[in-house]
């Protein structure tokens, strides 16, 4: 009997697998991180080989830490890095190339060039983004030109295309599919149209026979082919289990916070930050800096959209506090360390590692760290670490109450996503927003969502109103921050952020 849901959450650092019951509750979970590649100064990668390995480990690992047999599983759902790209021959089932993660700058100067002419206005009509390094299609055209004899085969599809969700889709059951919601971060889909749009294919140079199916975000794409799997395929002799759902990491979380309604918001800590407010059926264009994608499809519906912020480095930002400065061991120390100073005696952190995302889309612009004296202790650099995250966040929620003229409101903030365990991040988020801070039990709603898109389509849950139901929350933090004060904090970020825009200006002079 099918009792569970599985779900694959390839996220930028790690793969984690989660099984969740009919309750929404997770039952068994592993996970692993893959290694960082960094070839040049803005460039970044990930092996795809590893990746996948990774997702089959952490799956026998998740299933055998719970006793759950993989028959008992009535679908896999999957989430992913979003607009990380990935090229491998269709014959070999080999990577041509490592992935260019979403980071990666290399294509900057392409974007810039697209940004001054008129395909910008055009760009953003049809994609709703702006030209950009982040998207996919800039790192498709790099590839199809850098990388011998490439492009002819994928000519005549014999070099496929995917972001992370179809490079496992395709691993798992031979099919080369992806949903709207990852279609529409890679710079060539068409959001009115919901196809892959043949002017934009053109411009970057992208032969359709490498692209994959766009299909909804919950239904089955294919079945699990044990052959396909190596050892973990030994276990699943007779079990037929289909992959169902398939959410862009940040719509899946949208997804798992149960954000169906027009006007409700959900903010997402990993990595990056991103911000996602659903707005329906309709297509709402930003003037703030911000991105227009889809939220999700289901099938036979109108496609549901969302006003997005992407923030490029928060939880990154902690990783390097361990990784690159050795000033951490883990990220578990930071809420102690934030907490035993009363405040980032005046130091502010701006972890432009990879430029800056909405509302500034800027890829010029560097980490930046001012404010610092001799009173500066490893505390202060901790804290405003996580101040940085905090303001960051009101970055973007600024430009999208300006995007929906002030109807933001007074509602509640529901947040997610590893970082959310911190309650200093949470209480100083509520603080500088104003705002009550709402903390789900489950925070791993990005593996959620995935879930629910793939119960949904095997009927394992019914609607959206049952998944709904099963929403709770963990824990409210409440603004403690006089207005006088949040504002002039803000104020010192702002001047903080305006540093690390003028180190680099576009002619990458000072």
């Amino acid at each position: 009997m099918s009792r569970y849901i599985g779900a694959i959450d390839q996220g930028t650092t790690g793969t984690r697998f989660m099984v969740f019951d009919h309750a929404g509750r997770p039952v068994a979970s592993a996970y692993k991180e893959h290694r960082q590649i960094f070839p040049k100064p803005g460039w970044v990668e990930h092996d795809a080989r590893e990746i996948w390995a990774n997702a089959l480990e952490t799956a026998a690992r998740a299933l055998e830490s719970g006793g759950i047999e993989p028959a008992e599983l009535a679908a896999v759902g999957i989430t992913n890095q979003r607009e990380t790209t990935v090229l491998w021959d269709a014959e070999t089932g080999e990577p041509v190339h490592n992935a260019i993660v979403w980071q990666d700058r290399r294509t900057s100067a392409r974007c810039e060039s697209l940004k001054a002419g008129e395909w910008n206005g055009k760009i953003r009509s049809k994609t709703g983004l702006p030209p950009d390094p982040y998207f996919s299609a800039s790192k498709i055209e790099w590839l199809l030109k850098n990388v011998r004899g490439v492009r002819k085969r994928a000519e005549k599809g014999k070099v496929l295309f995917g972001n992370i969700d179809s490079w496992l889709i395709w691993k798992l059951t031979g099919r080369h599919a992806t949903d709207a919601t990852n279609a529409s971060r890679t710079m060539l889909f068409n959001l009115r149209e919901m196809d892959w749009d043949d002017e934009l294919l053109k411009l970057f140079g992208v032969p359709r026979e490498m692209l994959p199916e766009a299909r909804s975000s919950s239904e089955v794409y294919g079945t699990v082919v044990p052959s396909r799997l190596g050892d973990l395929g030994s276990s699943l002799s007779g079990a037929d289990i289909p992959v169902a759902g398939d959410l862009g990491d940040q719509q899946a979380a949208l997804f798992g916070q149960a954000a169906f309604k027009p006007g409700e918001i959900k903010n997402t800590y990993g990595t990056g930050s991103f911000l996602l407010r659903n707005t329906g059926k309709a297509l709402r264009k930003s003037e703030n800096g911000l991105l227009t994608t889809v939220a999700y499809s289901l099938p036979a519906k109108s496609p549901i959209y969302a006003l997005e912020g992407s923030v490029f480095i928060t939880g990154a930002a902690v990783q390097w506090l361990r990784d690159g400065l050795g000033l951490i061991a883990s990220a578990a120390e930071t809420e102690a360390l934030a907490a035993s100073v009363p405040d980032a005696a005046g130091v502010s952190f701006v972890p432009a590692f990879a430029g800056l995302g909405a509302p500034y889309w800027n890829p010029y612009a560097r980490g930046t760290i001012v404010g610092l004296t001799r009173g500066a202790t490893k505390a202060h650099l901790v804290r405003a670490t996580l101040e940085a995250i905090a303001f960051q966040t009101r970055d973007v929620v600024e430009a999208m109450s300006a995007d929906c003229a002030g109807e933001m409101g007074a509602a509640a903030f529901k947040v997610d996503g590893g970082a959310v365990k911190n309650n200093f991040l949470c209480q100083f988020q509520s603080d500088v927003l104003g705002l009550p801070v709402m903390r789900p039990a489950i925070d791993e709603t990005t593996a959620l969502g995935a879930a629910y898109a793939a119960g949904l389509a095997v009927g394992f849950w019914k609607s959206e109103n049952e998944i709904r139901r099963l929403w709770k929350t963990d824990r409210v933090f409440k603004p403690r921050m006089s207005k006088d004060e949040r504002e002039s904090r803000y104020g010192e970020w702002k001047r903080a952020v305006d540093c690390a825009l003028r180190w680099a200006g576009s002619g990458g002079n000072p």
